[in-house]
């Protein structure tokens, strides 16, 4: 399952804006999209994503999302920073 890459991942960003700047800076690896979130917070991310080919893939739910990102809130984006 896709939480695991985001559970094992030593630095994540998390939340819309963090994640559209490590993405902006090159830095992102993948970028998880919950399928519930609100596509108006998540569709410049996800074409942003497309042209600098990182993969995105979408998971099931924000709430579980944030669960794998260790907060106690959902979460409807995270990106997988490359170190």
């Amino acid at each position: 399952m896709s939480y695991d890459k985001v559970k094992q991942a030593k630095n994540i960003s998390v939340g819309t804006k963090k994640a559209t700047k490590t993405v902006e800076q090159g830095k992102a690896i993948e970028v998880f999209v919950a399928k519930d979130a609100d596509p108006r917070l998540t569709i410049k991310l996800v074409s942003l994503c497309k042209k600098m080919e990182v993969p995105v893939t979408y998971v099931d739910s924000m709430k579980m999302l944030g669960k794998a990102c260790g907060i106690e809130v959902g979460a409807a984006v995270a990106a997988v920073v490359n170190e």
